[in-house]
């Protein structure tokens, strides 16, 4: 066993250093070489197999793109604590990235797209983060529930997230760095066959992420 572990860091320490690869496609076999060790390792000392550990860990490694960085879990912290007992959620997604659950009962009216009022003190502390870390790049997603056409609830969804994209960009935040889509009444999250499921997808996700040093 301890030979295979062995073997799996040569294997992954030289597709690392592979000269012909991109700084970018280096950095996502460093991280899967990386989280193949790590996962072989975790696989023996518990009696797995380190071939499945491996292949997990090389997995979780080559997510890749993003950073979580000190200032990344300060902005987290800030927003946890800005939008604490609103019903926003703040959590770490998986590939680094910061991400905002906002429903609509604090962000938008019933088949409106303006920002309402108390939705706006979430994004000032939002923009401020996001002012502070030149290096990190935002998307907004708008969704809808199912009530409605995909001719109503598409364009509404993306023109929920241009709002809160034109709102932050007052705030300082350059455009550039902010990316929209909306994906109308695709991607429900709760039952449509409820009012609570409905209300719950009907939402803004607000992603930012820190980019790896190039």
């Amino acid at each position: 066993m301890k030979k295979t572990v062995l073997t799996l860091a040569v294997v992954a320490v030289l597709a690392a250093g592979c000269a012909d690869m991109s700084d970018t496609q280096r950095r996502t076999a460093t991280g899967a070489g990386i989280g193949a060790v790590a996962g072989a390792v975790l696989g023996s000392a518990t009696g797995g197999k380190a071939g499945t550990g491996a292949a997990v860990g090389a997995a979780a490694g080559a997510l890749g793109g993003y950073v979580w960085s000190q200032h990344m879990e300060k902005q987290k912290r800030e927003m946890e604590a800005a939008t604490r007992g609103t019903g926003v959620g703040v959590t770490q997604t998986a590939d680094n990235q910061l991400k905002l659950d906002i429903p609509s009962d604090i962000s938008f009216d019933v088949g409106r797209s303006a920002v309402k009022s108390n939705f706006m003190p979430v994004l000032d502390q939002f923009a401020t983060g996001v002012r502070g870390n030149a290096n990190t790049d935002v998307r907004i997603v708008g969704h809808t529930d199912s009530t409605g056409s995909a001719a109503i609830n598409n364009p509404l969804s993306v023109d929920r997230a241009a709002s809160t994209r034109d709102y932050l960009v007052m705030r300082g935040v350059p455009a550039s760095r902010i990316a929209i889509d909306g994906k109308g009444a695709t991607q429900p999250i709760a039952s449509n066959d409820t009012t609570e499921g409905r209300a719950r997808n009907r939402r803004v996700e607000i992603f930012v992420g820190e980019r790896s040093p190039g």
